[in-house]
């Protein structure tokens, strides 16, 4: 009995130790956010700052148009959401319930462009987008994202609709329903754990996006909040109580959105391995 006990406590501690260990960072970020200069080296450092301050949180809006990059990168995130909504569900459909001969060729293809890496394909997309003259603008970071590129959400997607009952599609057809009415009438309603599963991912991706940002947009104005960060390491110190607050807030949305939508990010990871 005592072994039993023991070990089920056992991965319990280790996944706790786990946790903690990745929380550790965030949570220093928040507490040096509200610590002075003069306590944010003190050794050894103190978790809980002996002064609140939020001073470090009006100096991050004073350095930069926080609110103007904050609305850059929400428009291109949910752009960039809604593209993958749209299009990685119908390719994935067409990739798993869909008998057609060429299904066999294609998937194939998509997994071997979800292996090459960005880098590879950086230079070419960058010259198609310059000679349309869309370089300096927010296109580019949109575009790709309505062109179903291959990526993990088409896999994820069509994992999950493999899973999908055949009877209920076989009933539908013999109803008279059209593949576009199967598609939006019964197949979309039943994965909403696999599209949430999606949309986080996305959302996450793009809103930490640093080098696509970088490389597209040329105006000041139209920076998002990954390129808005880099305002606070000067060439020769780092100010790292604003950067720390400013850090702080870029971070708070994709927490709230994980926490917001954690059983169905949970749920449509789960179910999208059930079966290949």
């Amino acid at each position: 009995m005592k072994k039993i006990r023991i070990s089920n406590i056992i991965p319990q501690i280790a996944l706790l130790l786990l946790g903690l260990l990745f929380i550790a960072p965030f949570v220093f970020m928040l507490s040096t956010s509200f610590k002075l200069p003069s306590e944010i080296f003190e050794m050894p450092p103190r978790l809980i700052p002996r002064v609140f301050t939020l001073e470090n949180y009006a100096q991050a809006f004073m350095t930069i148009p926080f609110f103007r990059y904050t609305l850059n990168t929400f428009l291109i995130t949910f752009a960039n959401v809604a593209g993958q909504l749209i299009i990685a569900p119908m390719i994935a459909y067409s990739l798993s319930l869909i008998d057609w001969s060429g299904k066999k060729i294609i998937f194939p293809l998509v997994l071997v462009g979800m292996m090459i890496p960005q880098q590879v394909t950086m230079i070419p997309l960058y010259m198609t987008f310059f000679r349309l003259g869309l370089t300096g603008s927010f296109w580019p970071l949109i575009i790709p994202a309505f062109l179903g590129i291959p990526s993990l959400y088409i896999f994820l997607l069509r994992q999950f609709f493999m899973g999908f009952p055949k009877s209920l599609i076989h009933a539908a057809k013999v109803d008279g329903a059209s593949e576009i009415r199967i598609f939006y009438g019964i197949v979309l309603p039943l994965c909403k754990p696999a599209l949430v599963a999606v949309s986080i991912f996305t959302f996450l991706y793009t809103w930490t996006d640093f080098l696509n940002p970088l490389l597209y947009l040329s105006r000041s104005e139209m920076y998002t909040l990954s390129i808005g960060l880099q305002a606070f390491v000067r060439e020769r110190y780092v100010e790292w109580g604003p950067l720390m607050a400013a850090s702080f807030l870029f971070t708070l949305p994709v927490i709230i959105l994980f926490f917001a939508a954690q059983r169905q990010f949970v749920e449509g990871i789960t179910l999208s391995g059930v079966k290949s």
